[in-house]
């Protein structure tokens, strides 16, 4: 068994979220730019309405048992960290540094990517004298200061702008359902797909909702933090895209969303007329202030759980009275201002790192089972029911996706496999180092 080092903290996590904090970042990870995109490819890869939504189905199904064996190993390992925690306690340190060290500079980037949604729509939708750039930076930057006084500002910060994602959300929903009446008919002529051509599209279209459901996982990052994680964790794990996207289809039918960009926006187009445009962008920029804040408070988590492990430098989990990792959390809020200044390579490194979510979600789930066979004894405040059917269903389901994703986006995933290769010499230099 891996043997936990011990910690070289200067002050301490402190634990005094609950189960609205959780929920909170749940929201605030997982709705955002996902489903203002999302929907639009899906629908053009699988342009009939039974299929679109079953892709939606089958995707939340995935969040689901991950959801599940996540909450068992967060509710037995109440350490803040995320998956690398797991992997390390259960696989060793090298998985342990590969999960974490890809999931830092991936949850660090995707920050970046919010905060230049948030730039580019403000640009848009006020006169404002200043770039899209600047406005990313600046956000991204009040953010990580307000957070730098302490836990209690974070979670501040992220209760709120979730509750109001949450709203705008469910008033566009209501919305649309008040403006469409009902939702579109499901097509009962043929399928214009067909045999492998189906298989095909439902790769490629569940690659896009797993990547919008993405962030089910985020109450793991806080296990140390949480008061109650038996009761907290479990209990946080929550997806409401089902009913955005059937929203969507109560205003206009699978074959006018098919291909489009922004889907709600042109939803809200439909639904508010000339106030359309600026409806939308207004709800974006309140759904992503949530997205990155919540993705500033675990990339910080990540490098600190790395760094009391000995897996960096130490200085990382430095921990100021507030309860916040300081210098983690300025590590990771540079990372993000590089990612945003260096804007024009983003997609395709973010695209890259995007293949390390689902390799690392199966690392969690192989994790279960290495657990349940090693430590059958140890306390489970919580346990993944259906296992083992569920957890296996869910690693099947993590490594056909990283299938799939090897076959459309070959050139983008021989370059994430030759980082991971890269990985073992830095992990070698930190081991060294530290």
């Amino acid at each position: 068994m891996t043997v936990v080092s011990p910690p070289r903290t200067s002050g301490r996590l402190l634990p005094i979220l609950g189960l609205g904090f959780g929920l909170a970042v749940t929201i605030g990870n997982s709705i955002g730019a996902g489903i203002l995109r999302a929907p639009g490819e899906v629908a053009g890869h699988l342009p009939v309405t039974w299929l679109y939504l079953t892709a939606w189905v089958l995707g939340g199904l995935y969040a689901l048992v991950g959801a599940i064996q996540l909450a068992e190993l967060g509710a037995m390992i109440p350490r803040s960290g995320g998956q690398y925690v797991f992997s390390r306690y259960a696989l060793g340190e090298y998985p342990g540094f590969i999960v974490g060290w890809s999931d830092w500079i991936s949850t660090a980037g995707t920050a970046a990517a919010v905060s230049i949604v948030i730039g580019e729509f403000s640009v848009a939708l006020f006169p404002l004298a200043v770039s899209a750039t600047t406005i990313a930076t600046t956000v991204i930057v009040i953010l990580a200061v307000a957070q730098w006084r302490g836990i209690k500002w974070g979670s501040a910060i992220q209760n709120t702008t979730s509750l109001l994602k949450t709203l705008a959300f469910l008033a566009l929903s209501i919305a649309a359902f008040t403006a469409g009446g009902a939702p579109a008919p499901i097509e009962a002529g043929p399928s214009p797909i067909g045999g492998l051509a189906i298989a095909a599209a439902f790769v490629l279209s569940l690659q896009a909702v797993i990547y919008t459901y993405d962030g089910w996982s985020a109450t793991s990052y806080f296990c140390e933090e949480v008061e109650n994680p038996g009761r907290d964790i479990p209990r946080s794990m929550i997806g409401v895209y089902l009913l955005v996207n059937v929203a969507l289809l109560a205003v206009l039918p699978v074959s006018r969303i098919a291909g489009e960009a922004f889907a709600a926006g042109t939803v809200a187009n439909v639904i508010f007329g000339a106030w359309g445009d600026p409806v939308f962008r207004t709800l974006t920029i309140v759904s992503m202030l949530s997205a990155l804040n919540s993705n500033h408070l675990m990339a910080s988590r990540v490098l600190f759980a790395m760094s009391r492990d000995g897996l960096v430098t130490s200085r990382a989990a430095i921990v100021n009275d507030g309860g916040t990792p300081t210098t983690a959390l300025l590590a990771s809020t540079i990372v993000a201002v590089v990612f945003v200044l260096f804007g024009r390579t983003f997609e395709r490194v973010v695209t890259v790192l995007a293949f390390f979510f689902v390799a690392n979600y199966a690392l969690s789930f192989i994790s279960v089972f290495v657990l349940r066979n090693r430590e059958p004894d140890k306390p489970r405040p919580y346990r993944a029911w259906g296992y083992p059917w569920t957890t296996a269903i869910a690693l099947v389901g993590s490594i056909a996706f990283l299938v799939g994703a090897i076959a459309s986006d070959t050139a983008n995933s021989l370059i994430a496999l030759v980082a991971l290769a890269a990985s073992y010499p830095v992990f070698r230099a930190f081991r060294r180092r530290v």
